[in-house]
């Protein structure tokens, strides 16, 4: 497959710096690109979210269900093409909704919500701000299975979420979204991400531990 080359991918986690401004282990986050999109000034302080920097290098894996072809981190693809496997031997079929999504196009995404007349803040439940994506890492997939629609909680009730709900941690995959998640999206059973449960947890919790 061919490997493209990108910033690093590193999760940093944000603290409040003076004058309430939020300040990470690394670039600071386009603030006027979160500006421009309406985003309030203080998002991802309170709670507070980790940002994510562009993945160092991307694979393409395969086209999702539309057809599009989906990039996601060499290790990555290869531990998604391995459950995927794992779960057909199974008799389960997951489809790849979506991998790696760039911060112009994470950005793009809200532009198009926002044009169609959608609140900001209903947006902020279900979409993270351009540069606190999880798929910006290429590490994080949207999945689906035959039968169920993509992208919503429907999916929860399909044999394909009980297998992850087992098996996703022998490939590293968590479900970092559930219910009452600390990060306060909306509940995502469908979206699994290679980052380990300490890493995702938002500061003031790790502190807490």
């Amino acid at each position: 497959m061919r490997a493209i080359t990108r910033g690093a991918a590193v999760p940093r986690w944000y603290t409040a710096g003076s004058g309430g401004t939020a300040i990470s282990q690394g670039a600071m986050i386009d603030r006027k690109l979160l500006a421009d999109l309406g985003i309030p000034s203080a998002y991802g302080t309170d709670p507070r979210l980790p940002d994510y920097a562009e993945a160092a290098q991307l694979t393409e894996v395969e086209p999702n269900i539309i057809g599009r072809m989906q990039r996601l981190a060499p290790a990555t693809a290869r531990a998604w093409r391995r459950m995927k496997l794992a779960a057909r031997r199974d008799g389960i079929e997951l489809l790849l909704v979506s991998g790696f999504r760039s911060i112009r196009y994470q950005a793009e995404l809200f532009r198009s919500k926002l044009a169609a007349g959608q609140p900001i803040e209903q947006i902020l439940r279900v979409n993270a701000a351009p540069g606190f994506s999880q798929h910006h890492t290429g590490k994080a997939v949207d999945v689906a299975t035959p039968g169920f629609r993509p992208l919503t909680e429907e999916f929860e009730s399909s044999e394909a979420f009980e297998w992850l709900c087992v098996n996703a941690a022998r490939f590293e995959f968590y479900m970092p979204y559930g219910r009452d998640n600390p990060f306060g999206f909306v509940y995502e059973p469908w979206h699994w991400a290679q980052l380990k449960p300490e890493q995702l947890a938002p500061e003031d919790a790790r502190e807490a531990k």
